[in-house]
């Protein structure tokens, strides 16, 4: 890959200070003076950067390998070149991230649009907006009446604050986003064009056809240490609100429903659909393209597969896949049986061919 200048490389870390930062072991104490700059693949990591290993797969790719250091665990350490020193640690995927965090804090969040610092002339601030001392504020973004923003946050872009919106300390809410009804935690950020607030899908049936809109009174709650990525929709409860736990990170294109209650450290990924009033505890882990059927339950700790159909609670801990969502086992099961079926139908089709 050519010179990436949106995310320069940093100006260099010892790797023994890196080692300690991360939590790993350096093989080589010879090597802890060598600078680490950036992290990079296994197959064109060079010199200054910094990769990571997580099974043999990654063999052949060392081949091509000249980086300063590789982070590994003890059970794939031998197969890297005597060349290239060795960070040991029982979970290398986590120290890699730490890795990434420390040699790229740029990237970590969106980025800055513009080289103004502050509050732009070209934003609209309501008179009665409250920013704290430190809140940047970009072109053409507009805070509301009565407002509240934190120290250390940035509302970039064209983005929309709506009027009585409480938003904490060192946030990101990046271009184009849209908040109303909202309060919003500390270290939150929020990717371009997602939309937090508006109105819930509720409607009643009309007294002579067709539907009445249900009010939607509600607010959204988005606690402390949040990410959410871009075009996510959350919508503001019906009467009570909508919760979004503490850690919580949601991928791009998600809809969240009025009254969805999200427990703390779930990963919700993209595409995923969750209808009103559903409750997902803590610590959940949501594969692409499942929908959730609304007034469920899923239970803390449970895992739900990719393109799942949830119409039924799922019990805490549980791993359920399929349409609709059942227990692994028995979704992997039904499978293999089709799979079969399907295979001795394709048989004795070709043996009335013959």
């Amino acid at each position: 890959m050519e010179k990436n200048w949106f995310f320069p490389p940093h100006d260099g870390i010892r790797l023994g200070d890196l080692a300690d930062q991360i939590g790993a072991e350096l093989l080589d104490a010879t090597a802890a003076d060598r600078a680490v700059r950036a992290v990079a693949p296994v197959y064109r990591a060079k010199a200054g950067d910094v990769c990571y290993m997580l099974s043999r797969k990654s063999r052949e790719e060392l081949q091509t390998c000249s980086a300063t250091a590789i982070i590994c665990d003890k059970a794939i350490s031998s197969l890297v070149p005597d060349t290239i020193p060795v960070l040991l640690t029982a979970k290398p995927h986590t120290a890699f991230a730490l890795a990434g965090t420390l040699l790229h804090e740029r990237a970590m969040r969106p980025s800055y649009n513009t080289s103004e610092r502050g509050v732009s002339p070209g934003a609209f601030v309501d008179s009665t907006a409250r920013l704290e001392a430190g809140v940047e504020v970009e072109p053409m973004a507009v805070i509301g009446a009565g407002a509240e923003i934190g120290s250390g946050t940035r509302i970039a872009a064209g983005a929309m604050i709506g009027p009585g919106v409480r938003i904490g300390r060192d946030c990101t809410i990046s271009a184009g986003v849209s908040i109303l009804c909202a309060l919003i935690g500390n270290n939150v950020i929020i990717h371009p064009g997602t939309r937090v607030g508006q109105d819930g899908f509720g409607y009643a049936p009309g007294p002579t056809g067709g539907m009445i809109k249900i009010v939607q009174v509600g607010r959204v709650i988005i606690q402390d240490h949040v990410e959410i990525g871009a075009n996510t929709t959350i919508d503001r409860g019906t009467m009570d609100d909508t919760v979004i736990g503490e850690g919580t990170k949601i991928d791009n294109l998600v809809q969240i429903g009025h009254n969805v209650r999200i427990g703390r450290y779930c990963g919700i990924v993209s595409q995923v659909g969750i209808a009103g009033s559903a409750q997902i505890g803590d610590g959940v882990m949501i594969g692409g393209g499942v929908g959730v059927n609304g007034h469920t339950s899923i239970g803390s700790g449970a895992q739900i597969a990719a393109m799942s159909g949830v119409a039924s609670d799922v019990p805490a801990g549980e791993r359920y896949g399929g349409i609709p969502a059942r227990p692994m086992r028995d979704f992997l099961r039904d499978v293999a049986e089709m799979a079969l079926r399907s295979s001795e139908r394709q048989k004795k089709k070709g043996g009335k061919d013959e």
